[in-house]
């Protein structure tokens, strides 16, 4: 099936409106600029007569018809929303972890790396959306590793991110079920596999829409709802910790790191904050879908102060009432009362959080299955069909990653450690110094963006090499000690 002139310059403007028209001339140095040059070698699909997965007596018409309303249903992100959906994706979990990383790190190197690290999360996810300026035909984290370094990098990207993401939604699933069992008062009787498997089915139904931009509705009831769980959780210890005898004075935090800290316990708190500014990972599925790719800009900075803000504060205060005690997640700090409305206020964001990771992953399956398919639009009644198997595919596997690591903080410094510290910190380095510098990294106009980068790199590294042995460590320690349940057990994960 051909295309029409007029229809083929439709996709030709299209592409040169949404990412621009600079030339080589008109690009900038300075490595804060986002005035790369687009690379639109690549062709928009093109429907063929008998593909996979559609029936071959299509008419061409209704191929065109769906291909159409399959651009503009996932070509409707502005940077505003974009801004809601990182904000969907990264404050979450992460804000959960913070006080208690705060209590083993103390109140002065808590707050340095939760900033410090912001920052640099900020500036990687920055060269992220340089990339994908620059070679608008990345959709996914395994685009990006078949350009730097072709299939292997493509299939070993594609794992590292699929698995991650799996990860993320199972982290949901656990917090679920701590919130379930939090809520029963210790479950009543129930096991605590019936809460993982609500959570699970909750998660499933969240994800079904498939746009961004649909998620982004949700993503404002799950602002509200983080925003409202870190008050009551935050006035709540504030009471408590007034109300105890010494009063505010006689809590038990200090500015430096507690008594006899070993090497993998700072490491599973330093872990713990990496993963809260884990928002890069998700970038080129986001910016794929954005109308004017180039206002990304706008959403990093805006969802860089907002994170930043929230998780440094979130940190600090609740440690500051809390004292070394601090539990994680967070508001199991809030005592019996407050912690169930904590808990019943942040209901929202566990499932609307966790399910767009859900989505995210299940929309680079589907493009990968269905790339010269009009199914991979979901518009279509097989289109569907599919999408909503993946959706339970998906929060299945999830749901048995949360059951067979029954424990919070040392799931996120595992997934911290082998994949956050790569899609966050080292990968990024790489493309800037791969794909995106002009000329030698060590010519003058270079010093700055080489030095930001190869120090984000040796982040990266830092927290793969020590950060892995850190959870090995911390996971066999409780084990040994007992203080985690059995895999698939009926007693509440910790």
């Amino acid at each position: 099936m051909e295309f029409t002139p007029d229809i083929e310059r439709q996709f030709a403007d299209g592409e040169k409106n949404v990412y621009g028209s600079k030339s080589a001339s008109d690009s900038s140095s300075g490595c804060l600029e986002s005035n790369v040059v687009p690379n639109t070698a690549s062709k928009p699909y093109r429907p063929q007569s008998g593909e996979v997965g559609e029936v071959c007596d299509v008419s061409p018409d209704f191929l065109r018809q769906k291909e159409a309303e399959g651009h503009e249903k996932f070509k409707r992100l502005g940077w505003k929303r974009l801004t809601i959906v990182l904000i969907v994706e990264a404050i979450a979990l992460g804000s959960l972890s913070l006080p208690a990383a705060f209590a083993t790190l103390g109140m002065v190197a808590g707050v340095i790396c939760s900033v410090g690290l912001g920052i640099a999360a900020v500036y990687s996810s920055y060269v992220v959306g340089q990339l994908k300026l620059k070679y608008p035909e990345i959709t996914h984290y395994a685009d990006a590793g078949r350009l730097m370094f072709g299939k292997i990098g493509y299939e070993v990207f594609g794992f590292m991110f699929t698995l991650q993401l799996i990860f993320i939604v199972g982290s949901h699933v656990l917090t679920g079920t701590i919130m379930w069992n939090n809520l029963t008062d210790g479950g009543n009787g129930t096991c605590a596999i019936a809460f993982g498997v609500v959570s699970a089915i909750i998660l499933f139904i969240v994800a079904i829409p498939p746009s961004f931009a649909e998620v982004a509705i949700l993503g404002y009831v799950d602002f509200v709802s983080i925003i409202a769980a870190i008050l009551v959780t935050m006035i709540g210890t504030g009471i408590r910790a007034s109300e105890a005898p010494g009063g505010l004075s006689a809590v038990n935090w200090s500015a430096w790191p507690k008594e006899n800290l070993s090497l993998h316990e700072g490491f599973i708190a330093i872990c713990n904050i990496v993963f809260a500014y884990s928002f890069a990972l998700c970038q080129f599925s986001f910016m794929d879908e954005m109308h004017t790719p180039r206002d990304f800009t706008k959403s990093i900075v805006a969802l860089g102060g907002i994170e930043v803000f929230i998780y440094t504060v979130t940190g600090a205060v609740i440690y500051s009432f809390v004292g070394v005690d601090v539990a994680s997640p967070a508001l199991l700090s809030a005592g019996t009362t407050l912690s169930k409305v904590a808990f019943g206020v942040a209901l929202p964001v566990i499932f609307i959080s966790g399910s767009i990771n859900t989505v995210v992953v299940g929309r680079y399956v589907m493009g990968r299955m269905f790339k010269n398919s009009i199914i991979r639009f979901v518009n279509t009644p097989k289109g569907w069909a599919v999408w909503l198997a993946l959706d339970a595919v998906i929060t299945l596997i999830a749901w048995i990653v949360a059951e067979a690591i029954p424990f919070f903080s040392p799931l996120l410094a595992i997934s911290s450690s082998l994949f956050i510290s790569g899609f966050t910190f080292y990968l990024p380095s790489l493309m800037w110094f791969m794909h995106i510098k002009e000329g030698k990294w060590y010519e003058r106009k270079n010093w700055a963006c080489a030095a930001a980068n190869s120090f984000c790199f040796l982040i990266g590294m830092v927290v793969l090499g020590l950060g892995t042995y850190s959870a090995i460590k911390d996971i066999m320690e409780r084990y040994s000690n007992g203080k985690v349940s059995s895999p698939f057990s009926c007693t509440a994960p910790s």
